[in-house]
């Protein structure tokens, strides 16, 4: 396992790799990003980490952008170029934005479905544990 120097890190961007996702080709599409940041020469600027399952599997796609919160939908191997400019240029990546963080929550985009709420007593018990 691999320690990574964290310290010139300024986006951290987290693909799920949770089954639906995978289904429609996360692998691929995490795969195709990370290329697009080394060919760049960004690895020190953007670190990547799969995931398992975000939650979110009618978007799949998914990637979460973290400091500013964005949660991307729909993505594909090809949009590698559009996504990695989204990151570095601060360039729309039009529609494939859900959801955005604003300090008091997460914004969900027009069109996009709210999902299912948590059981509040599931996420009670889950809580206490910690």
């Amino acid at each position: 396992m691999a320690t990574w120097d964290l310290s010139q890190t300024k986006l951290h961007v987290l693909f799920c790799n949770g089954s639906s996702c995978n289904n429609w080709g996360a692998e691929e599409v995490t795969q195709a990003i990370r290329d697009e940041v080394s060919k760049r020469n960004l690895d020190n600027l953007v670190h990547t980490t799969r995931t398992r399952c975000n939650g979110r599997c009618d978007d799949r796609c998914v990637a979460v952008v973290y400091p500013s919160g964005d949660w991307y939908k729909g993505l594909e191997p090809e949009d590698a170029s559009s996504f990695v400019n989204s990151l570095v240029l601060n360039r729309d990546l039009t529609g494939k934005i859900s959801h955005t963080f604003t300090g008091d929550g997460f914004v969900r985009e027009e069109g996009i479905s709210k999902g299912i709420a948590k059981d509040p007593i599931k996420v009670k018990k889950v809580s206490k544990k910690f």
